[in-house]
């Protein structure tokens, strides 16, 4: 079976490439190998080509993640420009898996289609189908048409949203299957109006969320009240910042790592902090919740990798 160094490739691929700068919480340690494969066929061929044994996990811009401090035992696959493309007909909109959110929305509303619920959500467009990303009581469950993937042993297939099972902050995808496009149905809209809609969207994120911090989104899901396609439903929804809120963590801390002041359920890297600090918070959180509540929260950021060795002085 072939190693990822005999594996002729057109993109990068890079043997223990810290990862860190890849998050936006910024910390990480290597993964064993980084691939950023030039276009769908680079990618399908290495695929087809690399040892079944060799896991392989598929990695966004790192806007929802925690990679542990020992770093990841497996070829990382990010996708770049290869992958970012938008293109519109009709009411349909297809997006490379590494467009940005953000991106998809504003093209769309030019072209007076109504996806803004994304205009808020952190990311690219593969990590929102992999966790039915939403926002504003939308969610990528209700527009998406289907996905494009390639699968682990190399071969390339389209999957309807209907095969998917998604459901609040999950979706059901083939081990190792990397997603490299969506096809959303968006409805119509006029373009001013919709781009109006983003800028007080905006504006209501940057009043109550901390922007301005590391940090990589809602850190614990809410836990209750949300319908199989992932849709709220208001009359039960329990808010996680509420419940950290009355457990008296917002703004607790560990190392480098706080809960925000600013909004309890975002946890920040306020400078040098280490995965470790940032998961360790967060599950002192989840016991100081539970203890306070009765409440087992669920963490919405995905932790991923190996624990690093302890510093000196906490060895046994």
């Amino acid at each position: 079976m072939t190693h990822p160094d005999e594996i002729p490739v057109r993109g990068s691929l890079t043997k223990d490439r810290p990862l860190d700068a890849l998050t936006w919480l910024r910390v990480g340690g290597p993964a064993d190998w980084l691939f950023m494969p030039a276009d769908e066929a680079d990618l399908s061929a290495f695929l087809a080509a690399l040892d079944p044994s060799v896991p392989v996990f598929p990695m966004g811009v790192g806007s929802n993640l925690i990679v542990r401090d020992g770093g990841i035992r497996a070829v990382v696959i990010r996708l770049g420009r290869g992958f970012n493309g938008i293109e519109i007909a009709g009411d349909r909109v297809v997006a490379g898996a590494a467009a940005l959110d953000a991106h998809v929305a504003r093209k769309a509303a030019e072209a007076g289609l109504d996806l803004t619920f994304l205009r808020t959500i952190p990311g690219s467009i593969g990590g929102a189908v992999r966790m039915n990303a939403g926002c504003y009581g939308q969610y990528v469950a209700d527009r998406l048409v289907s996905v494009r993937v390639v699968l682990r042993d190399g071969s390339v297939t389209d999957l309807p949203a209907s095969a998917l099972a998604m459901r609040y902050r999950q979706t059901d995808l083939p081990e190792g299957a990397v997603v490299v496009s969506a096809t959303f149905r968006a409805p119509p809209g006029d373009p001013a109006a919709l781009a109006a809609r983003m800028d007080e969207q905006i504006a209501k994120r940057d009043a109550t969320q901390p922007t301005r911090d590391r940090t990589a989104g809602s850190t614990f899901r809410n836990p209750a009240g949300f319908s199989s396609t992932g849709r709220a439903d208001d009359t039960h929804e329990l808010k996680a910042w509420s419940l950290i809120d009355r457990a008296g963590m917002r703004g607790a801390t560990r190392g480098g790592a706080q809960m925000s002041p600013k909004h309890a359920n975002f946890l920040v890297n306020t400078g040098g902090a280490s995965a470790a600090d940032l998961e360790g918070l967060g599950e002192e959180v989840r016991k100081r919740v539970f203890q306070n509540s009765g409440i087992s929260l669920e963490w919405e950021i995905m932790r991923v990798g190996e624990a690093g060795k302890p510093a000196p002085e906490q060895r046994e």
